[in-house]
């Protein structure tokens, strides 16, 4: 026997709603960044995506789930574009201050307010209780420098003398971290701007 659909408007009720994965994930991080992990609740997800509870645990798993693929993408992002911003082939000191310029307006972006970095303005206070944040943490900061260091150690002879590319490498991404802390809680241009100038002069001497 063949059932009757019942329908509504032409649409089939109890069809799965179908949506773009990536769109939604987009969507989730924009409220774990203004919310923070512990102040997001399931209900501010499911108004940012449109999706209800069960269709986000069905695609997604769990908040923490979903926040650790909001997590692991920023941290993919981040090390892609600094990756890419390392490459060309510029005297050191215009990359780095295209790096910190770059970062210091990314930073200053948000619907809400600055929202600095993802990875480091919402799962640093997460990095203490979840091994799995913490060492995803671990991680980002460790490959930031270690792309910093690189790019460094290849022109070396450009660093401020007896400054070493390790060091230099901890400073820079030291640097970073410092713009992402200090965007959130609402320094303007002008103050991070200071901040990035002076890592320049430590990393390569006065301009």
């Amino acid at each position: 026997m063949v059932q009757k659909e019942e329908r509504d408007g032409g649409r089939r009720r109890g069809r799965p709603r179908s949506f773009d994965p990536d769109a939604v994930l987009e969507k989730a991080r924009a409220v774990f960044w203004n919310l923070g992990y512990a102040a997001t609740s399931l209900d501010d997800l499911a108004a940012a995506t449109g999706l209800n509870r069960p269709s986000l645990y069905a695609a997604f798993g769990d908040k923490r789930a979903l926040y650790l693929a909001a997590l692991g993408r920023s941290r993919d992002e981040a090390l892609g574009a600094l990756g890419r911003a390392l490459q060309p082939e510029r005297p050191l000191r215009q990359v780095i201050a295209f790096i910190f310029e770059r970062s210091i307006e990314l930073y200053r972006t948000g619907e809400v307010g600055q929202r600095g970095c993802f990875v480091v303005g919402t799962a640093v206070t997460q990095a203490v209780e979840d091994a799995e944040v913490r060492s995803l943490v671990a991680d980002f900061i460790e490959r930031t420098e270690a792309a910093f260091r690189a790019r460094f150690a290849a022109d070396a002879g450009q660093l401020a003398p007896g400054l070493s590319p390790a060091a230099a490498a901890a400073v820079a991404a030291a640097t970073l971290h410092t713009l992402a802390i200090r965007a959130r809680t609402g320094a303007d241009g002008p103050e991070l701007k200071r901040v990035a100038d002076a890592a320049l002069e430590a990393l390569f001497g006065p301009a």
